[in-house]
């Protein structure tokens, strides 16, 4: 499956074409039916640059990450502890940040000068502070609700239908023409709102805010763009809450920076790949594609398929 082609990085930078799913599932199957649950140090660092694939790519991505993650463990049989898996994400923390580095420097920037000359109409001010509005809300529920809802095949299938048809809604009916310096504070804090519902496991943070931004009537890329600058400070900060055991354990470290390094460079294709693909497509390919799996994953419950291993 090539999912990623040839992309052209911000620095000029170009990346070759990428099919390493297909290349690789062999020996993930070979390594699942092998039965051993206590991998060696090869096994270790070959799960984690796989777990690092798949969370780079589903990230930023509006499919969930978690769903993906969840899946991919249980189908191979793989019994990575949750903070490891969580641990791997800050690569694409890394990742993001470093795209959108002159973004980020512009924002604090402006929005730094607008405080100090009270410049409150200035976008960098509209922009920064609509960014911290909208990360309260995603960490003040996730602080009370974290672990409430279950990490459940069953609870992943629905979501991901339902997420699918509102994001064809918000496709649909959306109005698409404000640009990045139409955003309003209100749009953080609503964007915000839409983030904290991927809390709930199968959501799709970039899903969940994408889809806002489109019902509130940005642009496509727009929208994409201010998800992604929204959401740093919450996948940060989250991941360094639910990863802060994996940072201890130096049993693990040699995967865990695997993971890591396999997660950045994946994170940092599929941001430049979205980016550049929502300029003359639309988000259809995503409705489809989750109502695909949410409708996959409930015929295998049916079939039989009922527990997370």
């Amino acid at each position: 499956m090539q999912l990623l082609t040839l992309l052209q990085f911000p620095c000029g930078v170009q990346a070759p074409a990428l099919d390493v799913v297909g290349a690789l599932m062999p020996l993930g199957v070979a390594v699942a039916e092998s039965g051993n649950t206590s991998p060696g140090l090869l096994v270790a660092v070959f799960q984690a640059a796989i777990l690092g694939l798949v969370q780079g790519i589903t990230e930023f991505l509006p499919i969930s990450s978690t769903a993906h993650l969840i899946i991919v463990r249980d189908v191979f049989g793989w019994h990575q502890e949750k903070y490891f898996v969580d641990a791997i994400q800050f690569g694409s923390v890394i990742a993001v940040v470093m795209y959108f580095w002159k973004d980020l420097q512009q924002i604090v920037g402006g929005a730094w000068s607008a405080f100090q000359r009270q410049e409150w109409h200035r976008e960098e001010w509209k922009i920064a502070v609509g960014i911290a509005v909208g990360t309260l809300p995603a960490l003040i529920l996730g602080f009370i609700f974290k672990d409430v809802i279950p990490e459940s095949p069953l609870v992943i299938a629905i979501v991901s239908i339902v997420m699918a048809l509102l994001l064809g809604l918000a496709e649909k009916i959306g109005s698409r023409k404000r640009g990045f310096a139409s955003l309003e504070i209100k749009d953080g804090m609503l964007v915000g709102l839409g983030q904290s519902l991927a809390l709930v496991p199968g959501v799709s943070r970039s899903g969940s805010t994408l889809t806002t931004a489109l019902f509130l009537g940005l642009e496509r890329q727009t929208a994409a763009r201010f998800s992604f600058l929204l959401g740093i400070p919450t996948l940060t900060l989250a991941t360094l809450y639910q990863a802060r055991k994996a940072f201890g354990n130096f049993d693990s470290l040699i995967p865990l920076l695997v993971g890591m390094v396999s997660t950045f460079i994946f994170s940092y294709l599929a941001i430049a790949w979205l980016l550049r693909y929502l300029q003359r497509h639309s988000n259809w390919i995503f409705v489809w594609y989750r109502l695909g799996f949410g409708a996959v994953l409930l015929l295998a419950i049916a079939f039989g398929w009922r527990t997370l291993s």
